[in-house]
């Protein structure tokens, strides 16, 4: 059984973003909770939010999952969103480009350790 939340278009650019992302994959879910909680990095609140999705998720989908601690976090993904371009004055005229990046992010639990090489979307075997 897998469950999954996606957050899409958050304002943190992929890279930094996949920073936190890479410190909760594989994890148990209650141990990634923990140390989301306390990641000093912008993107742990969001990851730390959505990550609760996804174990809420996986409750609705079965009822006999008591907590996240029968949980894993076995896929964890950052992919780019739309970047926004913004100009700044510059000297003599000029302008310079900024690019404002966003990102999407999707995190899968399971209650098997290694579900997300076998599983497709919708949650078959291969």
């Amino acid at each position: 059984m897998i469950a999954r939340a996606i957050l899409r278009d958050i304002r943190h650019t992929p890279q930094k973003a996949r920073r936190v992302v890479d410190l909760v994959r594989g994890m148990r879910a209650d141990e990634a909770l923990s140390v989301l909680k306390f990641a000093p990095q912008s993107a742990g609140s969001d990851v730390f939010t959505l990550l609760n999705s996804a174990v809420a998720n996986a409750k609705a989908q079965n009822p006999a999952i008591r907590d996240a601690s029968e949980l894993w976090v076995v896929e964890a993904l950052v992919d780019e969103g739309r970047t926004m371009k913004r100009f700044r004055p510059r000297a003599q005229g000029r302008g310079f480009r900024i690019l404002k990046r966003s990102s999407h992010i999707s995190v899968a639990v399971s209650d098997v350790k290694a579900a997300s090489k076998t599983m497709n979307k919708k949650g078959a075997t291969k």
